[in-house]
């Protein structure tokens, strides 16, 4: 397959890297670069027919990884130097819905909740870039 350089909105290839619904599966245009939804049950065996027919043109774009947003965090939270707000991070971490307490947490301590922020940009933007990278597309810039 040839490389190809394909005007992609980033924001959009994000928002479907950081969608954790399984209800929906997202696409990669890769002739216009638009990034699209269907629901995953969607009923219209022609139209999943027409998509797995050209495969070579739309992407399926993978579902939201948990294990590395996992990971992700606890990496972060190892790298709090302050004490009592690890502690709590820790305690928020071995629960459900983990994320959504962190969060909360994170939102009383500014400077940390940007810190994670661009952390988990720098994971999610690295695990779209190497994606493209493996099916030979170049976004011209982001």
């Amino acid at each position: 397959m040839a490389m190809r350089s394909v005007e992609i909105v980033w924001d959009e290839l994000m928002e479907a890297f950081e969608n954790p619904d399984p209800e929906l599966t997202y696409f990669l245009d890769r002739e216009t670069g638009e990034v699209f939804s269907v629901p995953a049950d969607y009923d219209d065996e022609t139209f999943w027919e027409e998509m797995a027919a050209a495969d070579e043109r739309y992407l399926e774009i993978p579902a939201f990884d948990y294990a590395q947003e996992r990971q992700m965090v606890h990496g972060f939270i190892q790298g709090v130097s302050n004490a009592a707000l690890k502690a709590m991070l820790v305690r928020a971490f071995v629960g459900k819905s983990a994320y959504g307490r962190l969060s909360e947490i994170l939102s009383f301590y500014p400077e940390e909740q940007e810190r994670f922020e661009a952390v988990r940009e720098q994971v999610i933007t690295g695990r779209a870039g190497e994606w493209l990278e493996e099916h030979d597309i170049f976004p011209p810039d982001r």
